[in-house]
């Protein structure tokens, strides 16, 4: 890369201008982008702007030629890519539908902000509230669509930056050096020229070397996962403090419940609360007699009775039925557990509820799905009719229904699939 200085220094007033504009009128992308610095890029990788989750890389010429506005829309757009964890969440999916998928999710988001989308911006709307995920099987295998700005998160991809930097260095004999090049020295200023000195992560993807100049450090770029829960952490702050000021858009207000709650592992969850509940302590009680007569201190393991209930409203298909029951049933075997099951929609089931001993297998009847609406009041008092003081009741359901008036005395643990939310107990979103 040769751009003029002057070049450089104008697109770097361009685009710190641009930022202190967003940060001023709308606070919450406009922090989500100060988390990312400015690194000038090499026009052959970096036609438009890039992000490897760290900094925004950008071609010097074309920031000079995009409009204020746009240059607004476009550093909103890769932050948002950074804040949702798009660089952590492709697994196992093309890359190119992955990115296209990408920007339909987040233009949608900036546009529904109150963001001008400029022309080109990738915008379907039959895409419009889908998450990236939702979108990417509705992406054809031969789009034509290409994602605007360069998606520079894989270290294993080709086309990305660490990809372009190798490039460099078979090129060039040695490291792309992110320092600008000198009077009378030749090689190229690598992917960083310039750069902004602002990252709260010092995690600029660079560091030292003895003789003074700087190393792009892409094969120590750092844990994905870590990068993933910094930037989390980042969109959570940056909600509560606009919230907390008054600037945080309607939009916003509906959606970040759904993006900041976590997709907890329910399975473990449920194991966990279980185990909890299996009193298992070391005993000095005297054994039989056929065990001898020393006086050891051994394991003592409590039976533990546990309540399940299947909503079988018509929300939840009999295959998820299938999964959570077989779930119990490893469940019940390990700690010892008597397991009850009973079925509810706006009423309980007429044939049960059904009886499994630690030893039995948990085999639901067949038809048992009831497609009415949605009570849980039944079931309360049905477990207070008979009298069961169950030592956890399990809800599997979509929390969409008509709750008791008061919370019973016994634990209560929901599994929860969607958005409903309960009035006592703990809540476990289901994946």
């Amino acid at each position: 890369m040769s751009e003029s200085p002057d070049l450089l220094a104008r697109a770097f007033t361009k685009l710190a201008a641009a930022r202190a504009r967003l940060v001023l009128e709308r606070p919450f992308i406009g922090s989500l982008s100060l988390h990312l610095g400015f690194r000038a890029g090499d026009p052959q990788w970096c036609e438009t702007l890039a992000t490897d989750a760290r900094s925004v890389h950008f071609n010097p010429a074309f920031v000079e030629a995009v409009a204020f506005p746009d240059l607004q829309f476009w550093l909103a757009h890769e932050a948002l890519h950074c804040a949702l964890g798009h660089f952590a969440r492709r697994d196992h999916r093309i890359k190119r539908r992955w990115d296209v998928a990408c920007d339909h999710a987040v233009n949608h988001m900036l546009r529904d902000d109150g963001f001008v989308p400029p022309a080109g911006a990738l915008l379907d709307p039959m895409f419009r509230g889908l998450s990236a995920e939702e979108i990417y099987p509705l992406i054809p295998d031969t789009t034509g669509e290409r994602s605007f700005d360069r998606h520079a998160f894989d270290r294993d991809d080709h086309g990305g930056l660490a990809g372009y930097l190798g490039e460099l260095r078979l090129r060039d004999g040695h490291r792309a050096r992110a320092a600008s090049p000198t009077a009378g020295e030749g090689g190229t200023a690598g992917a960083a020229a310039h750069e902004d000195a602002w990252d709260d992560a010092g995690s600029e993807a660079r560091r030292h070397r003895p003789d003074g100049q700087r190393d792009l450090h892409v094969e120590g770029m750092g844990d994905p996962l870590a990068l993933e829960q910094l930037w989390k952490s980042r969109l959570a702050a940056a909600a509560q403090a606009a919230r907390e000021a008054g600037r945080l858009g309607e939009s916003w207000l509906r959606r970040l419940e759904r993006l900041l709650e976590p997709t907890l592992p329910w399975r473990a969850l449920l194991a966990r609360y279980v185990y909890a509940l299996a009193q298992e302590d070391y005993t000095f009680q005297r054994p039989p007699r056929r065990d001898g007569v020393a006086l050891l201190p051994r394991l003592a393991k409590g039976s533990i009775r546990l309540v399940a209930v299947l909503d079988t409203s018509g929300s939840i298909t009999e295959t998820e039925l299938g999964e959570f029951a077989a779930e119990l049933d490893a469940l019940k075997a390990q700690v010892s557990a008597h397991l009850t099951v009973h079925a509810c929609d706006e009423r309980l089931a007429a044939d049960g509820p059904w009886n499994f001993s630690a030893w039995e297998q948990v085999v639901l009847p067949s038809g048992i799905g009831g497609g009415g609406g949605t009570r849980f009041t039944p079931v309360f008092d049905w477990v207070e009719r008979d009298g069961l003081t169950p030592d956890l009741l399990i809800y599997f359901t979509d929390a969409m229904g008509e709750f008791p008036e008061r919370p019973p005395t016994y634990p209560v643990l929901w599994l929860v699939k969607g958005q409903g939310e309960v009035p006592f107990g703990e809540r476990v979103q289901l994946a």
